[in-house]
């Protein structure tokens, strides 16, 4: 699959979740936050809409990863997601189970659908119990709220943030088939980000025609190149879902590998989950910068993406960048360190256009200038390996003070 093209999709600027044909979303606070701030959203279509997922690598996986899993399963179609925040209900034993089940039960007979066409994922504290009594409250709340307006795309959206500074969505328009289509996505995701999945939370909307094998396909390929390429700071969370459901609405040829405007398609859908992503990166508990790394000239991509987010998850690296030092020594240790093949006379690495090692040989540089180009808000780390053709690109950002601060006290 090749790099997103914008030549093959516009970017909506006003777009929300709710822009593809027949979904609607909303949320409401009920009191599972101790602030006032939205805890319980949901996305609802008005027809079965083909569903994908993927999920966290976590052994201890949260009761809504299970839930989800069944619904999808189930048939592979999704008429609805309730999502909750400032509880992962992860690690909560068979109450954990039920309070999913309930959840998923509960909302689905509030909306008149089936339970089985319904998916479930919470974000938060790990280890408590859900306080059901104001789920329950709020889900005979959440129908009242649902609309197919930006506002309600927003009120979702805060409704699945954490830690998270700024909420986090997208939406393209791609032509398919000669028609406007649709995908839009909205994620949360600060801290505990090191996915092996997708994303913390994610979620995408489309009302393109594709089948749900199909879309499952390209959702854990454009996944892999997108969501597995963050890392903030090296935990995968127990609650990681990135959950898509199609519509069908725009009333194309239903896409597949064969279609003609598949490649369009697959680049809108990149390109939408790479923004996402880069919004996880950027928002990073505590980040003041986005640190992109790419990696040039290795034996494959599988091992780019290896050494990429081996730099881009470096701690040490991270904390150069916060003090804008221009360590090239902490990179090539982590090189050198990602299990990958690599010829330790021929690595060049820069710092955007600031050439530090050539050949692996040290340049001199000009650290004025170096030290001006990392207080930016975006650093660019290249390391061009010159061995083959393999290359990946991998988002995190600076570990600061702040980092500790937050997590030092999660709970309280």
């Amino acid at each position: 699959m090749g790099q997103g093209n914008t030549a093959a999709y516009t970017v909506v600027p006003e777009g929300s979740i709710t822009t593809p044909k027949g979904f609607k979303a909303g949320g409401l606070h009920c009191g599972l936050k101790k602030t006032t701030r939205h805890d319980l959203g949901a996305i609802v279509c008005e027809v079965p809409a083909a569903a994908a997922g993927v999920y966290t690598t976590n052994v201890f996986q949260a009761a809504p990863i299970a839930v989800t899993r069944e619904s999808i399963g189930a048939g592979g179609v999704l008429r609805a997601v309730i999502v909750n925040s400032g509880n992962a209900n992860a690690c909560t034993g068979k109450q954990g189970d039920a309070d999913a089940y309930e959840m998923r039960s509960q909302f689905a007979e509030a909306i008149g659908v089936p339970a089985q066409q319904v998916a479930v994922a919470s974000t938060g504290v790990i280890g408590e119990t859900l306080k059901m009594d104001r789920v329950r409250s709020g889900i005979a709340e959440l129908p009242a709220k649902l609309a197919a307006n930006s506002q309600a795309g927003d009120d979702f959206c805060q409704a699945i943030l954490t830690t998270d500074l700024v909420k986090k969505e997208v939406c393209v328009q791609v032509i398919i088939d000669g028609k406007p289509i649709h995908i839009a996505g909205a994620s949360k995701g600060s801290g505990m980000i090191h996915p092996n999945m997708a994303t913390m939370l994610g979620f995408v909307t489309t009302d393109a025609v594709i089948g749900s094998q199909a879309l499952q396909t390209l959702l854990r390929q454009v996944t892999d190149l997108t969501f597995n390429m963050i890392t903030v700071d090296g935990d995968t969370s127990t609650n990681d879902m990135l959950v898509a459901m199609a519509s069908g609405l725009a009333d194309n040829r239903e896409l597949n590998i064969s279609h003609p405007d598949y490649e369009a398609f697959s680049a809108a859908l990149r390109y939408v989950c790479e923004v996402l992503a880069k919004a996880i990166a950027r928002d990073g508990e505590g980040a003041t910068k986005l640190v992109e790394v790419q990696v040039r000239g290795a034996e494959s991509d599988a091992a780019a993406q290896a050494i990429a987010k081996t730099v881009i998850g470096s701690s040490l690296v991270k904390s150069a960048i916060f003090g804008a030092d221009a360590n090239w020594g902490r990179i090539i240790a982590a090189v050198g360190r990602a299990g990958q093949p690599v010829n330790p006379e021929t690595v060049d690495i820069r710092l955007g256009d600031i050439v530090t090692l050539e050949q692996s040989r040290p340049i001199s540089f000009d650290e004025e200038a170096a030290l001006e180009y990392l207080k930016g808000d975006t650093v660019v780390i290249y390391v061009d390996l010159h061995m083959a053709e393999g290359s990946a690109t991998a988002w995190g950002c600076d570990l600061t003070y702040d980092y500790v601060r937050i997590n030092a006290a999660y709970r309280t």
